[in-house]
């Protein structure tokens, strides 16, 4: 039988109850515990990083959705991202896809270096070079007007900052066949064979086009045997469904990826912008951080009686806070009660920001090899500090990638446009990168001197004759007279007879009053 306990009678009590007066823990519900578990589930959602990348619609064929390749590739797929995923993929080291590359192009972190790489790479561009000893001047006139018409220097930058962008850069050669779908798939030999003759043989070349690498997708490739010098090298290319040869249309890639990850790649390479995110991720959090630290760096604290703003007009508490916090400055006064309220100013210590700040900026020029005063303006610190050595190793690091990634290329189409000028090409004209290095004129004024006195040096112990020395002038595009003719040479008796005085001579007078050279040795 229950019986009802006596009204007066205290409850029982109960395990873990909170004394009365005290605030007890704050409760987590099962909900919090589910939203939460379920966030951190779909952060920790796996990754395939052997996938076929995402190209807009229309650079297929219709019916054409992936690679054509054998049957197996699935497992090999399925294999490599089982390794990749169980604990070595970390910092998304897969594919970004070219429309995230393209949102990143926006941002300055990864426009700037992209496009300070690309603009030093063709800032000081090419100069034609002859080397059979031939007088090559009327050709290599003729090349650099047509370079200068096809707009090559500004096409090859736009196409290396394509490549930092996503990776890969195209550069369609116009031959007037755009229209023509079936000489499009055609090739037109390396740029120096029977083959690019037959095609080019006095025949114009029309412009030259960048395409960008979302609008390019591999066909056909080479993936049996792995000792052919085309292994994972795509034969032609889909250009918004119309086939093209390679060989019409040059790649350029800088930063190649393993023959593993080239299909998720589109068959490009990686981009500087992916292999900067990490580092980008990282200055844009500290700079968010070091601004709310500078936001919020100081609280003022009141302790005071918060039963109040339970009682009639408990709301003076807050009113009192807000026209505090609207009329606050340091001439202003904050009065409190002595004995119950006390009044703190809490801030947080300021100091070695500016350093984790910085150092986390310069993180970014780590990956790309661009000098601190070049990509941020920022001037080493310290007496008799420079940068003159980081600028030449930056200069010698863009020259070592200008032969990497434009030597072939620009190779290639020197012979194109031979063949189209002459019918033919010349083995004996090449060209050679301009050095990235600037003097000051009163540099050049010395290396000109210094030039000058080894020839005559040279002149003088018979190792070359003046004509040799006149011809190196001339042909030295830096000399002040690189206009001169070579040819007409300068008649040294008729001048000495006008007053000119040969090095070491003194003019005096002979005992018939006429001046005569006298040597001074």
């Amino acid at each position: 039988m229950l019986r009802k306990p006596a009204a007066d009678a205290a409850p029982a009590p109960q395990p873990n109850a909170t004394p009365p007066g005290t605030r007890g823990p704050t409760r987590i519900s099962d909900a919090m515990l589910s939203a939460l578990r379920a966030q951190k589930a779909t952060a920790a959602q796996p990754v395939s990083v052997f996938t076929m990348p995402q190209h807009p619609a229309g650079v297929l064929p219709s019916g054409n959705t992936g690679l054509a390749m054998d049957s197996a590739i699935g497992g090999v797929h399925s294999w490599a991202n089982g390794f990749a995923l169980n604990g070595f993929f970390t910092e998304g080291l897969t594919f970004l896809g070219y429309a995230y590359l393209s949102e990143l192009a926006q941002r300055p972190e990864y426009r700037v270096i992209s496009e300070t790489i690309a603009s030093e790479m063709t800032r000081k561009w090419i100069r034609f070079t002859s080397s059979d000893g031939e007088d090559k001047a009327d050709k290599i006139t003729e090349l650099e007007a047509e370079f200068k018409r096809l707009n090559v220097r500004d096409v090859f930058c736009k196409a290396a900052e394509q490549d930092g962008f996503f990776g890969r850069g195209h550069i369609y050669i116009d031959t007037g066949d755009t229209d023509n779908p079936d000489e499009l798939q055609k090739p037109i030999g390396d740029g120096w064979d029977k083959l690019s003759v037959a095609k080019f043989a006095k025949k114009p070349i029309d412009a030259l086009r960048t395409v960008e690498a979302v609008w390019c997708y591999p066909t056909s490739y080479n993936s049996n045997d792995p000792l052919k010098a085309n292994w994972y090298r795509p034969d032609t290319w889909y250009v918004q469904a119309k086939m093209v040869h390679t060989t019409r249309l040059i790649t350029l890639i800088g930063r190649e990826v393993p023959d593993l990850l080239k299909p998720t790649y589109s068959f490009g390479g990686l981009s500087l912008s992916q292999m900067v995110k990490p580092y980008v991720d990282n200055w844009l959090e500290t700079r968010q951080s070091v601004n709310d630290i500078i936001s919020a760096f100081t609280v003022f604290v009141l302790a005071t009686n918060l039963g109040e703003t339970l009682q009639a007009g408990g709301d003076q508490l807050f009113k009192r806070a807000e026209l505090f916090n609207l009329v606050r400055s340091n001439r202003g006064l904050m009065m409190i009660d002595k004995d119950t309220e006390d009044f703190q100013n809490v801030s947080a210590s300021l100091s070695g920001l500016d350093v984790l700040q910085a150092q986390s900026q310069e993180h970014m020029a780590s990956v790309s090899h661009i000098p601190l005063v070049k990509l941020l303006g920022t001037q080493p610190a310290g007496l008799n500090a420079s940068s003159e050595g980081e600028i030449q190793v930056f200069y010698d690091y863009v020259h070592s990638f200008q032969e990497k990634l434009f030597r072939k290329p620009l190779h290639f189409l020197l012979g194109l446009v031979m063949i189209s000028l002459w019918g033919e090409t010349d083995d004996g004209i090449g060209f050679e990168f301009e050095k990235l290095e600037e003097t000051n004129e009163k540099e050049a004024a010395e290396v000109e001197k210094t030039k000058a006195e080894r020839d005559q040096i040279l002149i003088d112990t018979g190792v070359i004759s003046p004509e040799e020395s006149r011809q190196r002038v001339a042909a030295d595009p830096d000399s002040d007279f690189s206009s001169i003719d070579v040819d007409d040479m300068p008649e040294l008796l008729e001048e000495e007879e006008d007053g000119l005085v040969p090095k070491g001579g003194s003019p005096v007078k002979d005992l018939d009053g006429d001046n005569e050279t006298k040597d001074a040795a």
